[in-house]
């Protein structure tokens, strides 16, 4: 069984439960985890919090070269991580490679920019006197990690929070604890003991975390309904949360596309990873004149996919993670089905071992069904049609989401029309679901205001304080008494 890691060293914790993680292609158990209690969450928070002491000290430049060699022993292990990424999360092995790449790429971009942005002095009103604004740590960061991509939302979390000097305490996903704690192995041994501490467990564990008195700070990613508990019990104690909770992702093709370039630009953004990804496409509007050869194309591009397990290179898309959340994918279908939809391809479950479903695409849908409204979170992309560029703006923002939107298109003024108008955390042109280091990711709306990557990501994990220092110790001459007339 593997354990719980805590100030340096694997350990077994409080408890003797354990929970089994699935290979989702096969439904077999991979590897039995530690079921981490309300005590071991506290060995793992009196830990981090004893070792921010030191490490809130710790150069900006001594931080950046440890978080450098967080990202090389990565690379040096990139292989096994990837097999053992793919095996408990399922994505085919190409897209688990780009994973790690991703996440070894973010230690390397908040080292550099933790080295050089820790405040700013600005201009005093006085002479003599020093104005600074201060860039300071929280403390001890409670990092909630989910399954879909388990290496690469912890780095954008953990990066930033170890760059701006926190410690961290990590709570991964139940379905996808095995290459957190691999990361603990081979590439966090080096780090002071405290720094970095991993409790495995399920939504009881983490909210023990949440629950913590000494841990100022909550970063999670993961659904609207989790995230909204955890508002609750974080707002009496007015702790920092910072969330990432979800979408329904819209895909506008404009009359101007190219139906062949569009049709594969959405079958990328809806499928990938099965289309467990936050910003999956789940919402395609095009127009009505556009409407039957960019589907034509859609349809035959699907059915061309190859389902299977992603250590398999000929897979273009793997298994979904569980049970629990292809049955939701079931029910969307269904009430779309019941609703008037028309399946063009796919629509169901294959008789495999293994948590599939089939890459499916559905016709004449409208906002009173699921699949327009809720998040799916599976292999299903509904078409939409739209009469004018108004109506396509309109549908966009009708959800209660806000986290990403895509536009296909070459013309300037529909693009210009579109970032503007539409209410999203990041727009994406003619290249949807493509990141940038440098570029703040993040929702707006339900989807929670939490940004990551980018300075903004850095800023998240920071508390800002204002120092005014008059250097000469003077008195004022508007100080009390007011009656007397104070020295110059």
């Amino acid at each position: 069984m593997k354990t719980h890691y805590i100030n340096g060293q694997f350990t077994s914790g409080h408890s003797k439960d354990a929970i089994a993680v699935d290979n989702p292609a096969t439904g077999d158990v991979i590897e039995h985890v530690a079921l981490g209690t309300a005590e071991d969450i506290d060995a793992a928070v009196q830990a981090a919090k004893a070792a921010f002491e030191s490490w809130k000290r710790v150069s900006a430049s001594e931080r950046a070269e440890l978080l450098h060699e967080v990202s090389r022993k990565i690379r040096a292990h990139a292989h096994q991580i990837t097999e053992l990424l793919t095996r408990e999360e399922g994505k085919p092995v190409s897209e688990n490679e780009e994973e790690v790449v991703w996440t070894y790429s973010t230690f390397d971009y908040y080292a550099e920019l933790g080295r050089h942005s820790r405040g700013r002095v600005i201009p005093s009103t006085e002479d003599g006197v020093l104005n600074m604004v201060i860039k300071e740590p929280y403390g001890v960061v409670g990092c909630i990690v989910p399954w879909n991509y388990p290496l690469l939302l912890l780095a954008w979390k953990v990066a930033p929070a170890l760059a701006a000097g926190n410690t961290v305490v990590i709570k991964p996903s139940e379905l996808t604890p095995l290459t957190t704690l691999l990361l603990c192995e081979v590439a966090f041994d080096h780090l002071p003991p405290g720094v970095v501490n991993v409790v495995t467990g399920d939504g009881q564990t983490g909210e023990a975390l949440v629950r913590h008195p000494d841990v100022p700070m909550i970063a999670f990613t993961g659904s609207l309904s989790t995230g909204q508990k955890i508002a609750s019990i974080a707002a009496p104690m007015m702790k920092k949360t910072h969330f990432e909770l979800g979408g329904k992702d819209a895909f506008v093709i404009a009359d101007d596309a190219d139906p062949e370039l569009a049709a594969r630009a959405v079958a990328y953004a809806a499928l990938i990873n099965a289309g467990q990804v936050c910003t999956s496409t789940e919402r395609v509007y095009v127009p009505k004149p556009l409407a039957s050869r960019f589907t034509d194309n859609l349809v035959d591009l699907v059915r061309s996919l190859n389902l299977g397990d992603g250590l398999d290179p000929e897979t273009d898309i793997g298994p979904m993670i569980g049970d629990k959340y292809r049955q939701k994918v079931v029910d969307h279908i269904a009430d779309a089905k019941a609703k008037g939809a028309r399946v063009l391809v796919g629509g169901g479950v294959p008789n495999r071992r293994g948590y599939f479903h089939e890459p499916t695409v559905l016709a004449d849908v409208n906002h009173s069904m699921k699949v327009m409204t809720e998040e799916t979170f599976g292999p299903v992309i509904p078409l939409m049609t739209y009469t004018d560029f108004d109506e396509a703006i309109r549908l966009t923002n009708d959800s209660i989401y806000g986290l990403g939107a895509c536009l296909y298109t070459s013309d300037a003024k529909k693009v210009r029309r579109f970032f503007e108008d539409v209410k999203a955390g990041t727009i994406w042109i003619n290249d949807p679901l493509t990141d940038n280091y440098a570029g703040p990711f993040g929702g707006m709306k339900y989807t929670g205001g939490g940004r990551e990557l980018g300075e903004e990501g850095l800023d998240e994990f920071r508390e800002t304080k204002h120092v005014h220092w008059d250097i000469e110790a003077r008195p004022k001459p508007w100080w009390l008494p007011y009656h007397k007339k104070q020295p110059q």
